[in-house]
């Protein structure tokens, strides 16, 4: 039976290899060079049928600046550059808040597999924001623009300013959704918008997902997560709270067009009812248990934090260390083996030191 043995001992070892979590692996390290913070933001995606990651963050080198594209072939552990999202209209350069996303189903003329890449489009001097959708049908390799989403004012996140920035992509009975946070409504300092599209060129006017009455109230930095009762869960970071500071809020909806009329929930743990601070991301999972794991990074925090009762208000959320360092506005994303979890980070707002990191954790325990 060896020549039987010897196969599956080798195919145990390497699978053991693609789920085994690491922590710090470096995917960009910028040169000095670089004006501060250098990186940031970093965003990532596993693309559908193949065992590939694609990685992109903001870059603060030469102008005018692009989303660089690194991709991974074996679970995140090494990375290497494919492609560059160039701005090819404003002459601006495209500068803040990069998002990933792929098609699952043919649109708009792409086929099903064009991985989307939306970002805001900023002039060096920050005068003007410009939401912009890119594609790719090489897999992240060449990139094509497709269409303007929103366009606003100055790039500074000050009441009274008027920009647009920080989208989300998701698709919803076979559209195209683009959630961004906008500045441009003079009854609100910011509020959270989404804009719909049939065929990724003409999008809809702009509907309200999150608002207050408060001027001061600046939710923003949408991200959703589907979760298998039929919910969406929308997490925001909800700046000029009465609470003060930026503490994690999230919404659940049936409808993830209607958010506006969902009942807004502080996201907090049990132990001193400690809140989340700044910059939040949620995914979820089906591991951890009968309904899963609702999992949720937070800026503020090295750990993530795991809830398994689909978000219940007053439900338990568990915080759980990580080997990832804190970031402003850390991604996540669920891996091959459902158990793991990615997260990417480019370091902090102002951070001299920052590079792009991945870490993984397993959040079945």
């Amino acid at each position: 039976m060896t020549f039987l043995i010897l196969p599956l001992i080798a195919l145990c070892l390497f699978y053991s290899h693609l789920v085994t979590a690491f922590s710090d692996v470096t995917i960009y390290s910028p040169p000095s060079s670089y004006k501060i913070p250098r990186v940031l933001y970093a965003r990532s995606l596993l693309l559908a049928k193949e065992n590939v990651i694609l990685a992109t963050w903001e870059n603060y080198g030469p102008e005018p600046p692009y989303f660089p594209i690194y991709q991974s072939s074996d679970q995140g552990r090494t990375w290497s550059e494919i492609g560059r999202v160039k701005d090819e209209v404003n002459g601006w350069g495209l500068r803040y808040q990069p998002f990933l996303y792929e098609l699952p189903i043919d649109y708009g003329g792409f086929p099903a597999g064009t991985i989307l890449c939306a970002g805001s489009s900023i002039p060096s001097d920050l005068s003007k924001t410009q939401l912009e959708l890119y594609a790719s049908q090489d897999r992240g390799r060449t990139w094509k623009f497709v269409s303007h989403i929103a366009r606003g004012g100055v790039a500074k996140p000050d009441n009274g300013l008027t920009p647009v920035w920080e989208p989300f992509l998701m698709m919803y009975k076979e559209r195209l959704i683009y959630y961004y946070s906008d500045q441009r409504d003079g009854k609100h300092g910011q509020k959270l918008d989404h804009q719909i599209s049939d065929d990724l060129r003409k999008w809809e006017p702009p509907v309200d997902d999150v608002s207050y009455s408060n001027y001061k109230g600046r939710p923003g930095m949408t991200t959703i997560a589907h979760l298998p009762n039929g919910q969406y869960m929308l997490t925001y970071e909800y700046c000029g709270a009465p609470q003060g500071g930026c503490p994690v809020y999230y919404r659940l909806s049936a409808d993830p067009l209607k958010f506006q009329s969902a009942q807004a929930h502080q996201l907090k743990t049990p132990a001193g009812g400690n809140g989340l601070s700044g910059s939040p991301y949620v995914v979820w999972t089906p591991a951890g248990g009968p309904n899963g794991t609702i999992v949720v990074s937070s800026g503020g925090h090295p750990e993530v934090f795991l809830n398994r009762n689909l978000g219940a208000p007053g439900s338990e959320w568990k915080k759980v260390p990580t080997g990832a360092q804190r970031s402003y506005t850390r991604s996540l994303m669920v891996m091959t083996d459902p158990k793991n979890i990615l997260i990417v980070g480019a370091g902090l707002l102002n951070g001299a030191n920052n590079k792009v990191t991945a870490a993984t954790i397993d959040v079945s325990r």
